[in-house]
């Protein structure tokens, strides 16, 4: 049975790609909107350009407590994680530790990996106990010793949606005097987060998940007293000036904000499509969006006990994110799985033999009804 384009009751891809009521038409509109503008025979196609990425990145700042002067815009979390890593200076991070834990988002780790010998860093990567799913916050703790210049926290993992306690790990970067690093990817937008309550030195994310947006939208933020140390990212342009419009080539100077991650001329078709899901989201009464998640991740929970599905998310909802994994048993496969819930209009992803479920404002008790009747036992 395949479904109605437009039938999104079966869409569990929250962790990967969100999805609203509206979303087609709201993204053509601004898309629309855009190519009027940037095509109309006059010259302020890049005035109405540049505003519409900076509606966005306040927005971005509102959500997570910044000041939009410590928020920029990158191509995506590696980028964005990339380019703050660039700028730090090297005696930083030279004969130091990163930590970071071994259910990161893997393209952060690469990242991490490739720059340690050309940085000059040890990194420290704090492993999955055996014969369990996630890190322990305690057994990155343990492992955030004195010589850590810098820990990448990741607030809610991908394979597992395990929560950290983000409060326990800024006291921990307070005590060691490290600067900590967060990837809010998997909980930005469906779960609160303030800087006011926890005070991250940087912040990565994307509107892509539970923003629902487009992909090409990274988003970053450093903290003041961060980029007062003299952050100088090596990959500079004529917009990382504090005067974009300079154009003598001897005058150069950074921006005295985080507007000096900018490059050469900004990306804007991202940002502009996905700014309808960010005004969505936003929109929507506090809580709301958590509270429809969280019933429909119990009835999840009880399906696969009931199916004999290994979870691999924790059960308690404040050491979760907002989705549900599970291995799938060992006479099935995974992939397979996924393909034969396409074809009832049921959306999930695998990796490995780990089966991902996120279901958002659009997956309804019918959609999940559908999974019971056609998710193997």
């Amino acid at each position: 049975m395949t479904t109605h384009h437009d039938d999104f009751s079966g869409w569990l891809m929250y962790h990967s790609v969100g999805v609203y009521p509206g979303h087609r038409e709201a993204m053509t509109d601004a898309l629309a909107r855009f190519a009027s503008t940037w095509c109309a025979p006059d010259d302020t196609r890049w005035d109405e350009a540049l505003a519409a990425r900076g509606r966005l990145l306040t927005d971005w700042a509102t959500m997570i407590g910044a000041r939009e002067a410590d928020v920029f815009g990158a191509q995506n979390v590696t980028d964005a994680f990339a380019r703050f890593l660039d700028g730090l200076a090297d005696d930083v991070l030279r004969d130091r530790t990163v930590l970071v834990a071994a259910d990161c988002f893997p393209s952060l780790h690469f990242l991490l990996s490739g720059l340690a010998a050309r940085r000059g860093f040890t990194l420290r990567t704090v492993p999955v106990r055996d014969g369990e799913d996630y890190v322990r916050d305690e057994d990155f703790i343990e492992a955030w010793t004195g010589d850590v210049a810098l820990a990448l926290v990741t607030w809610i993992s991908s394979l597992t949606s395990k929560r950290v306690k983000l409060s326990v790990m800024c006291e921990q970067a307070r005590r060691r005097g490290s600067l900590a690093a967060l990837d809010v990817t998997q909980g930005i937008g469906i779960l609160p987060f303030d800087l006011n309550d926890t005070p991250f030195d940087f912040v990565c994310g994307s509107t892509l998940k539970w923003l629902c947006g487009a992909p090409g939208t990274g988003l970053g933020y450093i903290a003041p007293h961060v980029l007062a140390r003299g952050v100088e990212p090596a990959v500079r342009g004529w917009f990382s000036q504090e005067n974009p419009f300079n154009w003598n080539i001897d005058t150069f100077s950074y921006a005295s904000d985080a507007r000096r991650f900018d490059t050469g001329t900004p990306s804007v078709l991202p940002f502009v499509a996905s700014q309808p899901g960010m005004s969505w989201m936003r929109a929507q009464p506090a809580g709301s969006v958590r509270a429809h998640n969280l019933e429909l991740c119990h009835e999840l929970i009880a399906m696969l006990d009931d199916k004999r599905y290994r979870l691999l998310s924790p059960r308690a909802d404040d050491e979760r994110g907002a989705s549900i994994m599970a291995e799938a048993p060992a006479h099935l496969d995974a992939a397979s799985i996924v393909v034969q819930l396409k074809e009832a209009g049921l959306f999930v992803d695998s990796r490995s033999r780990t089966l991902r479920f996120s279901p958002g404002v659009c997956t309804t008790r019918a959609g999940l009804a559908r999974l019971a009747q056609c998710l193997p036992r």
